[in-house]
């Protein structure tokens, strides 16, 4: 019987003082998905590939959706708590993304945000994938 098991897949990012082991994921329960109140936001070829992943048009999937914010557009939210709220494609129950092959960049590019190069505590505080 061989009992190997791979080691994890850390992802690296220049400029970044910590590395991303995804497997983490699984057990995290989508606290990048789920918090405070913010945007998620999609551009015009995301919003496109997202619509037609769900079958729906642009205009439904704009309707259904989007909120439109000054010349932005952000994924809507849905409340789930008194002060908690998940992405509108978040599964609650599953606990995973619903559109993942098709999520906004600002999903695909997480934990590695501009924001977090100076303030690497916050990430580690919201992702267990930060080592």
């Amino acid at each position: 019987m061989n009992n190997f098991t791979p080691e994890p897949t850390i992802l690296r990012q220049e400029g970044y003082t910590y590395g991303f082991d995804p497997s983490a994921c699984a057990t995290c329960g989508g606290a990048c998905c789920t918090g405070e109140s913010g945007y998620i936001w999609a551009k015009y070829e995301e919003i496109e590939k997202m619509a037609a992943f769900l079958e729906l048009s642009i205009e439904d999937f704009g309707k259904m959706y989007l909120r439109k914010v000054k010349h932005r557009y952000s994924l809507t939210e849905k409340q789930i708590g008194e002060e908690d709220y998940a992405c509108v494609f978040f599964d609650t129950t599953q606990q995973r993304c619903t559109i993942y092959p098709v999520r906004p960049r600002q999903c695909r590019t997480f934990p590695f945000w501009e924001s977090y190069k100076q303030n690497e505590n916050e990430v580690r505080d919201e992702c267990p994938g930060i080592i």
